[in-house]
């Protein structure tokens, strides 16, 4: 799994706001597409709206489906001015960023860093554990919408559920938990591995540079 080190040099604090990049040596995009992390309740946000006295709050879902994408610049101005900032992260919309932060311990890196700097006043309730179902429910959007779950109520009243079937139901919800176990170890292994294979490359190529350098600095 990737270290805290590789983590640590995709974060950064851009106009007030925590952002995650995509690793190095990747360019800083001002003007890229992120998404907005609440990296204590694993939620994301999904737009704003301000309290009776004009703070703004931003709005967020367990859901990455429902997610709105931003500008860093527009994320980072509702980062700031939130009534919580030291929540949220600026996701960059990047294959190899989402990698690292959701399966190679950049989530909770973040959480670390936010941590140190909330204050008691603004607090971090509604932590959630960063587990495989967790983060399953969050990518997946497993958590019933209210209509399903009024239907579903209502079906319970007039119906009486069979032992067996709650017994299937639980057996089949453990299958579920384990195999995105699997598969997010799977994820984490194989983004470590590839960070570390462009670790070795950036390595080479500095290398190479360098002998470069060396050669036509003699040969002046």
């Amino acid at each position: 799994m990737p270290t805290n080190l590789q983590t640590d040099s995709c974060i950064s604090t851009e106009r007030g706001a925590l952002v995650f990049w995509a690793p190095p040596p990747s360019p800083r995009r001002q003007g890229c597409k992120v998404q907005i992390i609440d990296v204590f309740s694993l939620q994301v946000a999904t737009g704003y709206t301000r309290d009776p006295q004009g703070k703004l709050l931003l709005e967020a879902q367990p859901s990455v489906a429902a997610a709105r994408n931003w500008t860093l610049a527009k994320a980072a101005q509702l980062i700031r001015n939130d009534a919580r900032p030291h929540r949220w992260v600026a996701l960059e919309l990047n294959k190899r960023a989402w990698g690292l932060f959701w399966a190679g311990g950049g989530l909770q890196r973040c959480r670390e860093v936010l941590a140190e700097r909330v204050s008691e006043a603004e607090g971090y309730s509604a932590l959630v554990p960063a587990t495989p179902e967790a983060l399953l429910r969050l990518m997946l959007d497993l958590e019933p919408s209210s209509e399903s779950a009024r239907q579903a109520r209502n079906w319970g009243r007039s119906h009486s559920p069979r032992s067996g079937s709650v017994v299937s139901n639980s057996h089949a919800w453990k299958l579920v938990a384990w195999t995105s176990l699997a598969w997010v170890a799977v994820l984490g292994i194989t983004v470590g591995g590839f960070l570390s294979a462009l670790d070795r490359q950036d390595r080479k190529l500095e290398l190479l540079l360098q002998r470069t350098e060396a050669i036509q600095s003699q040969s002046r």
